[in-house]
C-alpha cells in the first residue's frame, strides 16, 4: 500500500484493510472522513439490436415467468443457439 494514503485501519496491506472493514462500519468513522472528487467513465460494451416490438414483448414475458431480466434471458437463449450452431459445425 501507498504510504502517501491516510487509513482508518491503519492496514499494512489490502488484506488487512479488507478484514478491519469486514469487521466495522464506515458509520463510526464520520468525523475522521473527508469528501473527494473523482471522475468515473464508463464505456458500454453494450451492442443495441432492433427488435420486432411483438417479439419484444414475448420477451419481456416469458423473462417475468422466468424471474430475470429480459436482457438476461435474451443473452442466455443466444449463448445456446450460439453454442448449439458452433457443436453442429
Amino acid at each position: 500500500m501507498a504510504e502517501n494514503k491516510s487509513s482508518i485501519s491503519s492496514a499494512g496491506s489490502y488484506r488487512e484493510t479488507g478484514e478491519f472493514w469486514d469487521t466495522h462500519d464506515l458509520a463510526d468513522f464520520e468525523n475522521e472522513t473527508k469528501s473527494v472528487d473523482f471522475e468515473v467513465q464508463l464505456q458500454s460494451s453494450r451492442v443495441y439490436i432492433p427488435l420486432e416490438k411483438d417479439v419484444a414483448q414475448k420477451l419481456r414475458s416469458a423473462a417475468e415467468s422466468h424471474g430475470v431480466s429480459a436482457e438476461q434471458l435474451l443473452n442466455l437463449w443466444l449463448q445456446e443457439k450460439i453454442a448449439e450452431e458452433s457443436q453442429q459445425k
